[in-house]
């Protein structure tokens, strides 16, 4: 069994309030010490000095398109460019065709990742069959193949008894419900936020409401059934105070942001590149002060890409036929770092926390986490390491990316996953 030591980094695990410069033991697949280990001897030694160790990140918003879109993205190539990334387990979503809402489909999903041997993958199931919104799809058989939350995330369950007894029968499994919140009669044929720059390009809009009205039906379901819901891709002001008072009420209600909601405004929809054309949309400044200090208070819990890939062609259509959506896996690190480490939002051990532990609380997934006995799911970052972001090096089949030529710091060099070395050094830059 190999003994690998990481020396001389900079430990930081939430779940453990660690945060100092020490060792890390990998033994086998598992977190042997950290700290001193007299009584362990090293068969490999990597120094880390100067680096960040923590748990490997947990990105529990991404979209692998496999099966029935492969030319976007595939298992295999979605799980490559989460390693690229520094994230070892991705939680995928169930907008595939067919749509992911059974246990066969769940275990397929599974079945591929482990063929591919890179990230784990965690799917999520659907919430109705076929995601239809008609007719609850078999929670039972997708949570024993494997399924860890529910959601139809790409559309919302618009039915308010479908989603209620879907709150009740995901509550008995003790697995969240993940909403995708969009009043899709205020959105139709939406291309861009509703306010002043939609106003001025002509553009037709997406007002906030349309997820505040959804986010407080998710609220008031949740504290009729008792269940656990997690808002998907939070992007409005709005939408985190609605969050925050249903905390206050104790109501077991979590939500993430994604990079791009921190980072970009609608205005960047100035010109007309369908980069930057997403769902929930690129919102205003005002929005994105909101989001960073929901982060900061705890309202916003998890940080997650909402990683989205659609090939070039897809994305070189009109602005209003090309679809929505972003790549995020391979820029997770460094934009986070601009919006949240550079301007003292927060610290590097309440972001790592947002990225690991929070996130596999959400999924219920022992992932994480570096205390003793624990999976060896580790990601090493350079946090000072400058480079420009090139798309043509993401691992990713497609590269719909608006952050093309940034110059950014911090990535992903060693990442392991089980113990195994999947990653030795960065390949982006």
């Amino acid at each position: 069994m190999t003994i690998t030591l990481l020396k001389g980094g900079r430990v930081i695990d939430p779940s453990q309030a660690i945060d100092r410069v020490t060792d890390l033991w990998i033994e086998g697949e598992k977190i042997a010490a950290v700290g001193d280990a007299p009584h362990l001897s090293p068969d490999r030694i990597i120094d880390v000095s100067g680096r960040i160790v923590c748990p490997g990140l947990i990105d529990m918003h991404v979209h692998l398109r496999e099966p029935g879109r492969e030319e976007d993205e595939t298992i295999a190539t979605g799980t490559a460019s989460a390693i690229s990334g520094g994230v070892t387990s991705v939680a995928c979503m169930p907008n595939t065709e067919p749509a992911l809402d059974s246990q066969a489909a769940a275990e397929f999903v599974i079945l591929q990742a482990q063929r591919a041997g890179n990230a784990h993958v965690f799917p999520i199931g659907s919430i109705t069959k076929g995601r239809a919104g008609q007719e609850l799809a078999e929670i039972g058989g997708l949570v024993e193949g494997g399924a860890v939350a529910f959601t139809d995330d790409g559309t919302p369950v618009v039915n308010s008894e479908i989603m209620r007894r879907a709150m009740e029968y995901s509550k008995a499994f003790d697995k969240a419900i993940l909403s995708h919140s969009e009043d899709l009669e205020l959105t139709k044929g939406a291309i861009m936020n509703e306010g002043v720059e939609s106003m001025r390009l002509g553009l037709r809009g997406y007002p906030a409401a349309a997820e505040e009205i959804f986010i407080y039906r998710e609220i008031a379901l949740a504290r009729l059934t008792g269940a656990r819901v997690h808002i998907l891709h939070v992007s409005s002001a709005g939408g985190v105070e609605l969050i925050r008072r249903a905390k206050a009420d104790g109501i077991r209600v979590t939500g993430e942001a994604s990079p791009h909601h921190l980072t970009l405004t609608d205005a960047s929809l100035r010109t007309f590149d369908s980069n930057f054309k997403m769902s929930p949309p690129l919102r205003t400044q005002a929005d994105i002060e909101a989001l960073l200090a929901g982060l900061k208070d705890g309202t916003i819990d998890v940080l997650a890409t909402d990683h989205a890939p659609h090939s070039p062609e897809k994305k070189a259509r009109e602005l209003d036929a090309a679809p929505n959506g972003i790549l995020g896996l391979e820029t997770f690190i460094p934009i986070c770092i601009k919006a949240l480490i550079d301007p003292g939002i927060l610290t590097w051990s309440q972001m790592i926390q947002k990225m690991t532990i929070e996130p596999a609380k959400v999924l219920s997934i022992d992932r994480g986490t570096l205390k003793v006995g624990a999976w060896a799911d580790v990601t090493v970052i350079d946090p000072g390491v400058e480079w420009t972001i090139d798309p043509s090096k993401f691992l990713s089949k497609s590269r719909n990316t608006p952050y093309g030529g940034w110059k950014v710091k911090g990535r992903a060099e060693q990442v392991f996953v089980n113990g195994r070395l999947a990653q030795e050094k960065s390949r982006l830059g």
